[in-house]
């Protein structure tokens, strides 16, 4: 497609069954337009991210609060825009991908809000991509239902506020190029669900809101302010429609929370405490950092260890001074037929809810509709009739660049049943994204792309630091190749015939036992496996 924009833009994805519903020649020309004025500032960030990499890894630079914008931290006078319609109670959550099945039972689930996930919990097949459009499509014009096994669903009268989550910077859609080069995934996201669907929010008495991942920067959010700002314009949309939480899930924003709030300020509701890629960034960061940074086996690093109380608690307070909300992390149970599984589960999920309200927390996200009752009583119990704690300024916490980099005090372990359960859960989970399934259950957990990365991390960390196990076994790269070729076995025998573990097993080498730490396992693995599925 030729357009004044003087560049050339072709899709190359398969056409299916209503795709062009989506992929409009307005909707694709916006998104044009967005890659002409962005591209270039989102290249330039993520050689930022790449650079200051590399100082973090070679002690060129220690992470701690900016001096140079010490007076926004210190500024009493400024907060973040009121909640937006749909937004001002978000006691519980609910996420998932964007595909229509759990779409209506996610909307229908009783949580305030469905995160519509195109990031972790999506594997960004072509298919998916835009098959996860057309199920929002619908959802927002309440024409989305299924049958299974002969059952009848659809959209019931009071559902979900909407909240979408495009793919982060890092990422591109190489089904769609210009002038020969691929899209970034943010704004193709964003753009074909903003084009499509904005007005259509806005007429509903609800808004286009977004949550944004794997920021690491105050200037990456102020990135997609510039979109936001940029897309209601080109659009006729009033300025201040869009509405954004930003998933704290990096160690470097931990130390910029005020400042990506500021950035934002005028389009922002919230953060999020996104744990598991929280880990799984402090891990990957100082993955060469020596003994003090080797984290145990990650069911030992749970959010009552020192280092994750000081990011959470420190998120609080600071959304509660700009007046935005503070959402609480994932539980990722998945209900069992074992009632004895169920009760011990349930009882683990409750405390966890229990002591996210307490430290002042809004609200909360659960993985599964029938996580929704137990959060929403935690929650009810704390807040009563209000709808939020933003009084509670938790102005008790006082929280130094070193207890956020006390990763020490996790305390705990390497055993060998950590390090095989890693490879495990890996391979299951990598086998499933290779099969298009970006959310998928392992083991009663709903797992994402979060896992595969948290569980490839601490590998290559332990290897590289030599480290020993709990009886005094050194962790090497040739006894880790012995054991994932024993886990291969055994999650064969449980999967059969028709998996990718073959290539779920390159994935992991490669991201694994390889000499340099990739950032993410999913850029390499889309380019190699995923551009050509359909």
């Amino acid at each position: 497609m030729a357009d004044t924009l003087n560049c050339r833009l072709d899709v190359a994805g398969a056409t299916r069954e209503r795709f062009d519903e989506i992929l409009t020649p307005g909707a694709l020309e916006f998104v044009a337009k967005l890659d002409n004025a962005f591209a270039g500032r989102r290249r330039e960030l993520l050689d930022a991210r790449r650079r200051r990499r590399e100082r973090l890894a070679s002690g060129e630079e220690t992470l701690g609060f900016l001096p140079e914008t010490a007076a926004i931290r210190a500024d009493e006078t400024w907060h973040v825009a009121p909640p937006a319609p749909g937004l001002e109670d978000r006691r519980v959550e609910i996420t998932g991908p964007a595909e229509a099945k759990t779409a209506v039972n996610a909307l229908n689930s009783g949580a305030r809000v469905w995160l519509a996930d195109f990031e972790d919990a999506t594997s960004p097949t072509w298919d998916n991509v835009v098959r996860g459009q057309i199920s929002l499509y619908d959802a927002i014009r309440r024409n989305l239902d299924f049958t299974d096994r002969g059952k009848h669903y659809a959209i019931g009268d009071e559902p979900a506020t909407i909240v979408a989550r495009p793919r982060g910077w890092h990422l591109v859609e190489k089904h769609i190029r210009i002038d020969g080069r691929p899209v970034s995934a943010s704004l193709v996201d964003f753009g074909l669900y903003f084009f499509h669907n904005a007005r259509q929010l806005l007429a509903r008495g609800s808004g286009p809101y977004f949550y944004l991942p794997k920021l690491e920067s105050h200037h990456e959010a102020r990135l997609w302010n510039d979109v936001f700002r940029y897309a209601q314009a080109e659009l006729g949309i009033p300025q201040g429609s869009i509405r954004a939480t930003v998933l704290i899930e990096t160690i470097t924003a931990a130390f910029e929370m005020d400042e990506i709030l500021y950035e934002l300020r005028e389009h922002v509701s919230g953060l999020n405490a996104g744990r598991w890629d929280y880990i799984f960034s402090i891990i990957k960061t100082f993955a060469s950092g020596g003994a003090d940074y080797v984290l145990p086996d990650r069911a030992e690093v749970t959010m009552t260890v020192p280092f994750m109380r000081a990011y959470t608690e420190l998120l609080v307070r600071t959304c509660h001074k700009r007046g935005a909300h503070a959402i609480g992390g994932m539980a990722a149970f998945v209900p069992s037929r074992d009632p004895e599984v169920n009760a011990t589960a349930l009882d683990k999920v409750r405390e966890d809810k229990e002591r996210e309200a307490a430290d002042g927390f809004d609200g909360s996200w659960v993985a599964h509709p029938g996580l929704v009752p137990v959060c929403r009583e935690v929650f009810d119990d704390v807040l009563g009739g209000w709808p939020n704690q933003l009084g509670k300024t938790r102005e008790d916490v006082e929280v130094t660049a070193e207890d956020l980099l006390n990763v020490a005090s996790a305390g705990g372990e390497v055993t060998e049943r950590g390090v095989r359960s890693n490879l495990n859960v890996a391979l299951r989970y990598l086998d499933a994204w290779l099969r298009g399934t970006g959310a998928a259950a392992i083991f009663n957990l709903m797992e994402d792309a979060a896992t595969a990365e948290i569980a490839r991390c601490q590998v290559w960390q332990w290897v590289r630091n030599g480290t020993k196990l709990d009886d005094g076994t050194l962790v090497t790269a040739e006894l880790v190749a012995g054991w994932l070729d024993e886990e291969l076995a055994s999650v064969h025998a449980d999967l059969g015939a028709g998996n990718r573990l073959g290539e779920a097993r390159e994935i992991l080498i490669e991201t694994a036992l390889g000499e340099k730490l990739p950032s993410f396992f999913t850029t390499a693995a889309y380019a190699r496996y995923l551009t050509g599925a359909r």
